[in-house]
Parts: C-alpha cells; sequence; structure tokens
C-alpha cells in the first residue's frame, strides 16, 4: 500500500469516528495488532488488512443515530463506495468490504477468508484485558447503561442470566467469554496475557458493591426506628 493512499483512507477514516470507545485511537490499536498478528500469517494481504482495519467501524455514528442498524453491515458498504470512488479496483475493494462486513461479536455472518478472520481478531484484543473493561464502561456511559441490576429478590445480579443491559450483563456474556473465540494462534496468544486483567476487575468491582451494599444496609436498619 502507498503511504498516499494510506493516508486518504486514513483521513476518511478520522472524520467518520464520533464515540470515544469507538474513536481512532481504538483503529489504530486494531491496525497493529493485526499487523502483529500477520507476521504470523504470511499467506495474508497486507493492503486488504491494513484498509479494512482502518474502516471497520465508519459505520458507528449510523448505529449510534439508529440502535436497529448494524455498524458492521453501514460500514462494510460505505467503506466499499469510499475505495471504489477512489480508484481501487473490485476485487480488492469486494473483500475489504466482506472482512468489514463479518468483523461483529454479535453477528450471524462470521469471517471467512484470513484476513478478515485477522480484523477480527485484532478487534476482539481491544475488547480483552484492562482496554476492554474501560472501552466497555466508556460505551456503556455514552448510551446510559448502569453498572449493574438487581435480581428478583433485590440483590445485585452478577450480570448471569441477564437480559437487561449492564456492565455486569456485558461481562458475563461477551467479555468472559472472548478467549476461546479467536481465529488465529497469535491473537489467542495475545488475549490470554490479558485475560487476568480483566478477571481481577470484574470480581473486584462484584466485591466492592456487594460489600458496600450488605454493610450499608446492615448499618441502616439498625438506625431506622
Amino acid at each position: 500500500m502507498t503511504q498516499t493512499l494510506y493516508d486518504r483512507i486514513e483521513a476518511y477514516m478520522q472524520g467518520q469516528m464520533q464515540d470515544s470507545a469507538h474513536d481512532a485511537e481504538h483503529v489504530f490499536r486494531v491496525l497493529y495488532a493485526a499487523l502483529d498478528i500477520l507476521e504470523t500469517e504470511p499467506e495474508a494481504d497486507p493492503d486488504v488488512v491494513i484498509a479494512a482495519c482502518l474502516l471497520h467501524d465508519v459505520g458507528r455514528a449510523e448505529q449510534l443515530q439508529n440502535p436497529a442498524l448494524c455498524h458492521a453491515q453501514v460500514g462494510a458498504e460505505k467503506a466499499y463506495r469510499f475505495l471504489i470512488e477512489n480508484g481501487l479496483e473490485e476485487g480488492f475493494t469486494a473483500h475489504v468490504r466482506d472482512c468489514i462486513r463479518t468483523h461483529r461479536f454479535r453477528s450471524d455472518a462470521p469471517p471467512e477468508t484470513r484476513e478478515a478472520k485477522i480484523l477480527f481478531d485484532a478487534d476482539k484484543l481491544d475488547v480483552s484485558g484492562a482496554v476492554g473493561i474501560a472501552r466497555t464502561l466508556l460505551y456503556q456511559g455514552e448510551t446510559a447503561k448502569p453498572l449493574y441490576t438487581r435480581m428478583e429478590d433485590g440483590a445485585i445480579s452478577d450480570g448471569t442470566g441477564d437480559t437487561a443491559p449492564s456492565f455486569f450483563q456485558e461481562y458475563k456474556h461477551k467479555l468472559e467469554r472472548l478467549y476461546g473465540g479467536f481465529y488465529t494462534a497469535r491473537a489467542t496468544a495475545l488475549a490470554g496475557e490479558r485475560r487476568a486483567a480483566a478477571e481481577n476487575f470484574y470480581m473486584a468491582l462484584l466485591h466492592e458493591v456487594r460489600d458496600t451494599e450488605e454493610k450499608g444496609r446492615a448499618s441502616l436498619n439498625a438506625m431506622l426506628k
């Protein structure tokens, strides 16, 4: 990929990113993780991977405005139009589109090509470990989601089996399940190095909120007449 083309794609991406959890820095981390994975996947096309990484979240603004939309599908079409308009050939552009279309974690369209699997893994790496916790909390703050919800008996739920959105629910339904779902050996190894940081944060937060509530309610009940 030429520097000129890279700069053009990067500039377009920079103009599309709006929310703090899916900003340009997220895109760069995904790109750099993908380049790391590429070192162990020599048969992959680096130009497709670079373009797909840079453009993978350009549909985020549309999904934020209308949650019924899938940012992966919207972004795939936006990326396709942008690359075609900038003179890229059909085969390359369609491949990038397919990589973006299949990069989403919760999707019925899993990645199929080597390049699509690299993008998928690199994007999921940025939801693992400490960075993944931080990004999840940022995004849930932007969308007004609580840290936790309560069970029918009023106790604080740890997120298991919850349907109502919360940080604990997101951890149990997504973050905790990431680590066995990578396609490449390199991404699996990198995620394994990060796993303890996420687990420790979740357990510490769960303990703190439950312990605070248990002691606080006991004190309050003793004071009330």
